[in-house]
């Protein structure tokens, strides 16, 4: 059986879903009632796209309640792991996050935690029974719509393994490296470097697992054009888009993402939903 929290991402189809109610009591505290009789069920799938510490809060509920109605096996999915970006610490005083939100899942002592594309591999190290899912497929489905000779850009030097797996993948693709510095204490992105002294006119996919405000990819759009990029496209893997679209898509012709973190309608992005 599967309880899918955000009942706008259904992962694995709409069968076999576990009805409730979720409502908020007037002194804020959030609470969820399971509707479906589960005498029967041993193992339940829990599904969620995790945007804030509420949704941490709801998935808490409803494991709890699964629980006390007797579910002995209990599995969650977690496309976009929360804070997976803060996995480091660079500065005095700030909290290692992502690790504050993998002690919390641990406690609840989950069959395995499923997670998509993590941002890196501290995630999955801090996760118990972590299961990983890479953005093979989704990047395969994109280059699929694009030109045979396509070029895959990497946005930095953290995106470059994961790139190069993609690209063994795939099979048929070069890949461009290119860097950034950013300031950690401001968080501003300059210095931007595209690797290669000519594209020769070729379309060019940037992949990257998180595209926030979108910063990165404006930088380096404007690199890869005057390199004599082609037409430019973005494959994120997370999209949140902070700052929306009217930026990005002055300089890119699509914009690729999936479903992890929320659904989005907008004609410059190309949404996949996630099938697991």
């Amino acid at each position: 059986m599967i309880l899918n929290l955000d009942k706008n991402f259904t992962p694995y189809g709409t069968e076999n879903n576990i009805d409730y109610n979720f409502f908020t009591f007037s002194g804020g505290e959030p609470h969820i009632k399971i509707i479906s009789e589960l005498e029967s069920v041993s193992e339940v799938t829990i599904t969620h796209r995790i945007q804030s510490f509420n949704d941490i809060g709801m998935l808490l509920l409803a494991t709890n309640a699964l629980k006390n109605m007797g579910i002995k096996k209990l599995r969650v999915v977690l496309p976009y792991f929360p804070a997976a970006r803060q996995d480091r610490l660079m500065v005095s005083g700030e909290p290692l996050s992502v690790k504050v939100y993998a002690d919390i899942i641990n406690t609840q002592n989950f069959e395995s935690v499923t997670v998509f594309d993590p941002h890196s591999e501290v995630t999955p190290a801090l996760l118990n029974n972590c299961k990983v899912i890479d953005n093979h497929i989704f990047i395969e489905q994109i280059a699929q719509q694009l030109p045979d000779d396509l070029l895959l850009i990497s946005p930095d030097g953290g995106a470059l393994k994961k790139i190069h797996k993609v690209a063994a993948h795939l099979k048929n693709y070069e890949v461009v490296e290119c860097s950034k510095s950013r300031n950690v204490k401001t968080g501003q992105l300059t210095g931007f470097k595209v690797y290669a002294d000519d594209l020769q006119g070729k379309d060019c996919l940037i992949v990257d697992d998180i595209c926030d405000g979108g910063g990165t990819f404006l930088g380096l759009a404007k690199e890869l054009k005057a390199k004599n990029a082609g037409n430019l496209y973005l494959a994120i893997s997370h999209g949140i888009f902070s700052k929306g679209f009217d930026e990005l898509e002055k300089h890119f012709t699509k914009i690729f993402t999936t479903d992890s973190f929320k659904t989005i309608e907008h004609k410059s992005c190309t949404q996949i939903k996630l099938n697991l």
